[in-house]
């Protein structure tokens, strides 16, 4: 893992949190101080239980975090990609990390401290509402989320994350932009590695589905989606 120092003035990712809001002449203050972390493929950038360096913005690539769970075992809770926020859970009410993060690819991190998240919250009102929204979004999509799981079987846990990829990461010449082993999708769907295995070999069989490698394509969406519609896809 590198450490670089870049100006966000010259950033071409218009989806980052932090780009979005540099036209506020308060920002100037601020956006010289953070550092660029350069993380290899699987390289880990936070550590659960560390100690809170700040939040991290992906300026591009894409990430994981997980949370560990019974036995050990670890839960990918969070998929990111280019723009994303990670680390915010427990940013201002902990001293620790509750999640740990692992880039999916090699991945391109802007990482601003404590220190001067603290300073921009104080002090540009307009970031520290935006910031606001964002957290009402995601603990929205939290609740949502929990009600619809606890209510679907494995099959469509499996197909709800198929669909939640294609949806975040799009697809290129018919395969979806993310390599995730199949343990991920497990891990990430809430099941064991051989029934999301079987799954996967089912949806294919259906030709619902098609895999080249770890690539997942999705051939029919709209078939997919009338199998959870219950559970309020949309």
């Amino acid at each position: 893992m590198k450490e670089e120092q870049t100006l966000c003035y010259s950033c071409t990712n218009e989806n980052c949190f932090i780009k979005k809001h540099l036209h506020l002449e308060q920002m100037a203050d601020y956006v010289s101080k953070k550092q660029q972390v350069i993380c290899k493929k699987s390289d880990p950038f936070i550590v659960e239980g560390a100690s809170l360096q700040g939040l991290y913005f992906i300026c591009k690539g894409k990430a994981k975090t997980v949370k560990t769970g019974i036995n050990g075992r670890e839960q990918i809770v969070r998929l990111t990609s280019n723009g994303d926020i990670i680390g915010f859970r427990g940013f201002g009410t902990s001293k620790k990390y509750l999640i740990g993060a692992y880039a999916l690819e090699d991945t391109v991190l802007c990482n601003f401290s404590n220190e001067t998240m603290l300073e921009i919250l104080k002090e540009v009102p307009e970031f520290t509402y935006a910031l606001m929204l964002f957290y009402a979004e995601e603990l929205n999509k939290s609740e949502n989320n929990i009600r619809k799981i606890a209510h679907m079987n494995v099959r469509e846990r499996v197909i709800d994350l198929l669909l939640y990829i294609h949806r975040k990461f799009g697809q290129i010449n018919g395969l979806i932009d993310i390599d995730l082993s199949r343990k991920e999708i497990a891990d990430f769907a809430g099941t064991t590695e051989e029934q999301a295995i079987r799954i996967i070999s089912s949806l294919k069989k259906e030709a619902l589905i098609q895999t080249v490698g770890k690539r997942i394509g999705i051939l029919e969406v709209s078939a997919l989606r009338s199998e959870i519609m219950e559970h309020k896809y949309f």
